[in-house]
Formats: structure tokens, C-alpha cells, sequence
């Protein structure tokens, strides 16, 4: 053990050595390495931070959540102006699934609105998101609050006036005032203020407003203004499924259901359609496994020619040391002694070369970070690969080198370098 932490450690002087006396050589021979781990981990830790905030951004809803809605998020067979013919979800439909509906945690109704002003005395705020909802919205949107609370099941049936508003509405109405129990104007009608959300900040993706900038009112309340044929609402049932359930045995409870309570007949086709969450994250996970693939291709050129550039300087290193393979042999180091000496020297010049691309990484990542509202993160995953690739590469672009260099006859290579 003793023997090879000296073989090690004399590697390492000679890979210094090697820096130090050749550096336009061995700089331009690292310059590969580097480039090459420093794309790949730069493309990953990418992806991977890409990966973070869109989880992050559509973490809110749980990935088996359900959308019972006249549209479909995909593609589909049924002809556009034939779905345009579907009748719009109803608050009785709603009523009827959550009445009849087994293993599911919750079932809510919401309307897509359109964007509106939003006032408190003299304030204004323009361009906000509305989403009338029932009371079940907070659970299954996971909605976090810094004041208040969302209206109970009373309030929503009811149709009472309450209303819960996103961050920057709250900053910019109310600045820094508590606005709980204070009244906005929205439709030219009163609203009561009952809770505050947190800052949530931008989106990448989102499956509906940012709640910054949403207010949520009750739907019966928005219902009693305005009715339930109005074009400007679009409703939607969002059903959020018990743990571990069949969702396909969910979807086709949900259809037999609704084409029953629709009085569709056998033959014809269903005038709804039932959505998954989960397609959509799939389809963003797949194109995230392009993304990775590709970086991997583009890197990999990189590190073959790093690989080649350690190769060349390894056997111009064993042709300058030919004279001291040849006394290091007579003097009894055996082959796999020389073979080893090359060999972590090669490891030692890669990971040089991959430190300097990590660190290249980190200190990029670090300024987009602060320079950008989106967190780059070098993950310690990414280190330690970043770190195998490097040795790998050594170990792949010097073993011929190590092998030529013990394989040397110590006379030969006594005389040949003086």
C-alpha cells in the first residue's frame, strides 16, 4: 500500500513537472479535457436546474390531477369545430361527480376568466388574472398563505363576497398594509379581502395564472353576477385522485358517468374530455431527455479530443523519459511499477483539466444566478460525474502510453536516451 502512495505521489510530481516545464504543451493538451467536462457538466447542471423550476413551478398540482373539461390538452381525432359544438362543464355536473366519485381527495369547479382591473380606494391594478372557484381550489392548488385563509364551503355554496388576492396585488393595492377585511372593487361589485398568498415569483411553465397576480373570488358569487352561459367563462372540473389509484380505471369511471349523466347514447361520441396532468409532465420530462442527450453528444466530441491531446503529451512524456524507464527497469521496478507511474499521471493531468472545467461551471453558474431571476445549480451528482469522466478519460487516453513504457527493454532504453 506504502509503494503505490508513493507511486501516486511521485505521478503527481511528474504530472506538475510536466505542467511546469511544458505549459504551452500541456495547457493546449488540457484544454481539451477541460472543454469537454466543462460542456457536459455546464449542459447538465442546465437541464437539471431547467428541471428544478419547471418542477418547482407546476409542483402545486399533484402529477395524477385530473381536468374533466369541453377541451382537450392534446391532440385529438375529433374535428376542431365538432369540439366547438360540446356543451361547456356544469356546476351540476361538478355537484354530481363529487357526490358520486370514489377514491378521489377532491373535486373542484373554476372558471377561466378573462383579465380585469382590480381597485381599493384610489388604487388601481390592471391586466390581473380571475379565478372564480369553489372551495376546494386551496387543496388542490396547495395555495401558501401569508394572511387569512381561503372562504370555507359555507362561503363558497353560498356565493359570499369573499375573495382571496395573489402577492403583488396585496403590494401594490394595499403597500405593506394588512388588507385583510378590506374591501376591492372588481365587476363594479364589492369584495371582502379574507387571505393574502405568498410570493410565488416567475414561472417557466404554469397550468393556469401565476397566483402573484390572480384574485380568487367565489364562483357561485361570479355565477349570480353573470350566469352560466356567459362566452367569457370557460369551466373546468379539476379532480384530484386518492394515492395510489388506477387512473385509467378513474378516467373510464368518470366517462361512464358523464356520457350517463348526459344521456349520451352507445355508438356516439363522448362531448367532453378527461385530461391528465401527467401526459403533460411526461411530454416535458421526454423533451428534458432530448436536451440531456444531446448535450451528452456534443460533450463527447469535446472529450475525445481531450482524450487524444493527454494521449499525445503521455507518449511525448514516456519518449523524454525513456533514459529513466530504462534505469528505473535496471534497477528492479517492475513492469506494472512504470505502467502505474504513467497511468496516474494521466488520471492526475485529466482531473487538472476537469477541476478547471468544474470550477469554469460554477463560477458561470454563479453569475447567471445573481445576474438572472433563475437559480443555476451545480449539483454534487454533476461533481462527482464531472470528477469520473476526467479519471475515465485518463485512464482511456493513457493506458497505450503506460503499456508502451513499461514494455520497454531497460538496455534499449538506457541507450536509446543517451
Amino acid at each position: 500500500m506504502l509503494v503505490y502512495l508513493r507511486l501516486l505521489k511521485e505521478s503527481f510530481g511528474f504530472a506538475m513537472n510536466a505542467l511546469r516545464n511544458n505549459k504551452l504543451r500541456t495547457l493546449l493538451s488540457l484544454l481539451g479535457v477541460t472543454i469537454g467536462i466543462f460542456s457536459i457538466i455546464a449542459v447538465l447542471a442546465a437541464v437539471d436546474s431547467l428541471d428544478r423550476k419547471i418542477k418547482k413551478d407546476i409542483g402545486s398540482l399533484d402529477n395524477s390531477t385530473v381536468f374533466f373539461f369541453k377541451y382537450s390538452f392534446g391532440p385529438t381525432d375529433v374535428p376542431g369545430w365538432k369540439v366547438e359544438q360540446f356543451p361547456d362543464v356544469t356546476y351540476e355536473e361538478y355537484k354530481f361527480l363529487k357526490n358520486s366519485l370514489t377514491d378521489v381527495e377532491s373535486v373542484c369547479f373554476k372558471l377561466y376568466a378573462g383579465r380585469e382591473t382590480i381597485k381599493y380606494e384610489s388604487k388601481t391594478v390592471s391586466s390581473i388574472a380571475v379565478v372564480p372557484c369553489t372551495y376546494e381550489f386551496s387543496d388542490i392548488e396547495k395555495l401558501d398563505f401569508k394572511e387569512g385563509r381561503f372562504f370555507s364551503e359555507q362561503e363558497s355554496n353560498s356565493g359570499s363576497n369573499n375573495v382571496v388576492i395573489g402577492h403583488e396585488i396585496a403590494e401594490s393595492l394595499f403597500e405593506g398594509v394588512s388588507p385583510l377585511g378590506k374591501e376591492v372593487r372588481l365587476y363594479g361589485q364589492r369584495f371582502k379581502v379574507v387571505g393574502t398568498l405568498k410570493k410565488v415569483g416567475d414561472r417557466m411553465i404554469s397550468f393556469g395564472s401565476n397566483p402573484d397576480h390572480t384574485i380568487y373570488p367565489t364562483v357561485n358569487r361570479i355565477r349570480s353576477l353573470f350566469g352560466d352561459n356567459n362566452q367569457s367563462f370557460y369551466p373546468i372540473v379539476i379532480i384530484k385522485p386518492s394515492k395510489g389509484i388506477d387512473i385509467e380505471n378513474l378516467k373510464a369511471q368518470i366517462t361512464y358517468k358523464i356520457r350517463n349523466f348526459r344521456g349520451i347514447k352507445s355508438g356516439q361520441i363522448d362531448t367532453f374530455f378527461v385530461n391528465f396532468l401527467k401526459g403533460a409532465t411526461d411530454m416535458i420530462d421526454e423533451t428534458i431527455g432530448f436536451m440531456n442527450i444531446a448535450g451528452w453528444i456534443i460533450a463527447g466530441f469535446s472529450l475525445l479530443v481531450g482524450g487524444f491531446g493527454i494521449a499525445n503529451i503521455m507518449f511525448v512524456s514516456v519518449k523524454e523519459r525513456t533514459h529513466l524507464i530504462g534505469i528505473q527497469k535496471s534497477l528492479g521496478a517492475k513492469n506494472r511499477f512504470i505502467l502505474f507511474q504513467f497511468l496516474f499521471e494521466a488520471i492526475i493531468l485529466c482531473l487538472i483539466g476537469g477541476i478547471i472545467g468544474l470550477l469554469m461551471v460554477w463560477i458561470i453558474a454563479l453569475i447567471l444566478t445573481n445576474a438572472l431571476d433563475f437559480e443555476f445549480v451545480l449539483s454534487a451528482a454533476n461533481i462527482v460525474l464531472g470528477t469520473g469522466l476526467a479519471v475515465i478519460i485518463g485512464l482511456i487516453s493513457g493506458i497505450l502510453p503506460a503499456i508502451s513504457a513499461s514494455k520497454l527493454d531497460p538496455v534499449e532504453a538506457i541507450r536509446t536516451g543517451m
